[in-house]
């Protein structure tokens, strides 16, 4: 009776140690069950009209026009990433050049638009200066010092890509060396016109200033909000001297200019948060190129 006994008080000491955990575990759960509703509500603008596209649609496609070079007033507007951008002779000199292997990715687009968004605008010469924001471990870093191009590349500080997440994924560039890429610069020419710098881009140095480009590629929808995104673009401005261009890309609502994705890790910017700070960086003076919102009839601009 003894042995039952204590027996019976180990088995009641172990269920109220259950039970004090239990409001912890429930709260776990409770936390658990919001993230995924959240993560369905982030992802349900972009999947509830998602199919897979035919394998002929993609396999060994684009296809790879390897004559020609950049071409002429491709990027004179804003634009959208769409199907027929990649079947392009001058997207398939633009993945080559930035040792990318041609394919429908939309970070492609994004380097592509970058690249022959400045060509267009005379930028990509010696004696210019760029400034990339959250370059990560992109190629265009290296493309613009082969050029000639005195480079200043800035990420996040190691402590914040660790807070973020960034870290692990491997997609922040822990300094100058994570941008060498001797396809597209030799070592000697990327040394002698990159410099890296941390940079938050929340909060820009007041020291960068006077470039004649800035850039950032898949970067900005990353600040925190719609707003911090927003307020990005306009100080990135601060950094250029006059006449120089500022080039971003980010991800965009096609499914609604209304409801959306804020205050999270990843945002997506609606058509009429675009067309505001368009309208008050020209009520400021600035020369803000125009926007070609359409996104194309190809069945991948379903997707």
């Amino acid at each position: 009776m003894l042995t039952q006994s204590a027996e019976v008080f180990r088995r009641g000491v172990r269920l109220a140690a259950q039970l004090r955990r239990l409001p912890g575990r429930v709260a776990a759960i409770e936390r658990s069950l919001r993230d995924i509703t959240e993560v369905q509500r982030a992802h349900r603008l972009v999947i509830d009209q998602a199919t897979l596209p035919e394998p002929l649609l993609w396999r060994g496609q684009p296809p790879l026009l390897v004559s020609g070079g950049p071409g002429v007033r491709i990027f004179d507007r804003g634009g959208l990433c769409r199907q027929d951008s990649f079947q392009q002779p001058y997207f398939s000199f633009w993945s080559a050049r930035l040792n990318e292997n041609l394919r429908y990715h939309r970070k492609l687009w994004e380097f592509v638009f970058i690249a022959q968004a400045l060509w267009e605008r005379g930028f990509c010469v010696p004696g210019k200066r760029g400034l990339g924001f959250g370059v990560g471990r992109e190629p265009l870093t290296a493309m613009f010092a082969s050029e000639g191009v005195a480079v200043t590349a800035t990420d996040l500080a190691a402590d914040g890509r660790v807070e973020l997440g960034w870290e692990a994924t491997n997609q922040h560039a822990s300094g100058k060396e994570a941008l060498r890429n001797p396809e597209i610069c030799p070592d000697a020419l990327f040394h002698r016109n990159v410099e890296f710098l941390p940079c938050d881009m929340n909060a820009i140095s007041q020291d960068l200033t006077g470039y004649d480009f800035c850039w950032s590629a898949c970067a900005l929808e990353h600040l925190g909000s719609i707003e911090k995104g927003l307020a990005f673009i306009e100080r990135s401005i601060d950094c250029l001297a006059p006449g120089g261009w500022a080039v971003h890309t980010t991800e965009f609502n096609i499914s609604s200019n209304d409801e959306t994705v804020d205050n999270e890790g990843t945002v997506l910017f609606r058509r009429r948060d675009i067309e505001a700070l368009m309208q008050k960086l020209s009520d400021q003076g600035h020369d803000v190129a125009e926007m070609d919102w359409s996104w194309g009839g190809g069945p991948l601009n379903n997707i």
